[in-house]
């Protein structure tokens, strides 16, 4: 019979490969403006990958989005 440290570990292995399985992965180039705004998203920010935004516009875009769905 399988031990309750064992059961525990395979159940917490399976969470970890199932979350990193779904986690969203930003693998394209960043925009060096801000498609809102035009103004310069910084190099921090475009490190992150797939940043079409500055943080100002983004959060704005969020907000909505976060509105519009409820």
């Amino acid at each position: 019979m399988a031990d309750l440290v064992d059961v525990a570990s395979e159940i917490i292995e399976a969470n970890v490969a199932y979350t990193l399985s779904h986690t969203k992965r930003f693998e394209n180039q960043s925009n060096h403006e801000c498609e809102e705004c035009c103004a310069v998203i910084p190099e921090q920010r475009r490190k992150l990958g797939g940043v079409t935004r500055c943080i100002s516009c983004q959060t704005e875009y969020e907000a909505k989005q976060k509105h519009i769905r409820g």
